[in-house]
């Protein structure tokens, strides 16, 4: 990027009744990366274990992307964040379309993972044994 703001600028929070080992475990391995997104080529520059990870971006998108896992109450906040430009000049109208596919998209993984890792457990009710 040359200095000027991201024209892309994606942050989601979401809450998972799991704690962010868990969560972290679904983000582990570079074939999941590739599942989520698919045009993106994704380096990790920082392995912050069950706090998350933080990606350089190439591919559609240039920039940096980071899934931080909070520990909060008896789950896990986990926050996306997504600060990137296309890799070609975009039209105002363009550019509100990719923000909107990204941010979509960022929804998206967090709930599919809220239904899949919690498995119907609501917060404050202990997991199953």
């Amino acid at each position: 990027m040359n200095g000027a703001p991201p024209a892309i600028d994606v942050v989601d929070e979401t809450f998972l009744a799991v704690p962010p080992g868990t969560v972290a475990a679904a983000f582990a391995e570079p074939a999941a990366w590739r599942r989520y997104w698919p045009d993106l080529l994704l380096e990790v520059y920082t392995d912050r274990g069950d706090e998350g990870l933080r990606w350089t971006v190439k591919g559609a998108l240039t920039g940096t992307m980071e899934v931080w896992l909070e520990p909060k109450l008896d789950g896990t906040l986990l926050h996306y964040f997504l600060r990137a430009t296309a890799a070609g000049p975009l039209n105002p109208r363009e550019l509100r379309r990719e923000f909107d596919k990204r941010a979509r998209a960022a929804k998206a993984i967090a709930l599919e993972l809220k239904e899949i890792l919690e498995d119907g457990r609501e917060p404050g009710v202990p997991p199953a044994r």
